[in-house]
């Protein structure tokens, strides 16, 4: 039997992750070639919001294979492709997120939101999404886990 046959065709996105208590670890994501939400490769903020409990990160060493509980990450950071523009109608929100290690990221909030739930608070309280994805400055995102965050501040538009 060809083990290959059963095997999902994912591809490795580069990744750092602070893990509480751990710190930060650096390798590469597993995502699906083909999201099932939209067209296109899956989304690091679509595997980490997804419901399994765990995801799985590659070391960089290639054969240094983890199994991370998402409750444990902090954060995780990647470079956006050049090409992730925002859709059209997209919200953005300029925010400071306080996180619970003193370390504080600013950025912009760039989601599809319905406009009676288009304010900062609204987002930070959709129950259904553990990260917030905060895109700053050359072309980082950092997905943070709410759970870590303190306080989110507005900024100046």
């Amino acid at each position: 039997m060809d083990n290959n046959a059963l095997k999902i065709p994912k591809k490795l996105k580069d990744v750092k992750i602070w893990i509480h208590p751990e710190g930060p670890v650096v390798g590469g994501i597993f995502l699906h070639c083909q999201s099932d939400r939209h067209d296109g490769p899956e989304q690091p903020v679509e595997a980490m919001n997804g419901p399994e409990p765990f995801f799985v990160l590659r070391g960089r060493g290639g054969d240094d294979i983890r199994f991370y509980n998402k409750n444990a990450v902090v954060r995780l950071e990647y470079t956006a492709e050049t090409d992730e523009s925002p859709p059209s109608g997209c919200v953005s929100l300029r925010s400071r997120l306080h996180l619970m290690d003193g370390s504080t990221l600013e950025g912009v909030i760039r989601e599809l939101l319905v406009p009676e739930h288009a304010r900062l608070f609204d987002y930070v309280n959709i129950f259904e999404d553990r990260f917030v994805r905060l895109f700053m400055e050359d072309n980082l995102v950092a997905l943070v886990n709410k759970a870590y965050i303190v306080r989110v501040t507005p900024l100046d538009r």
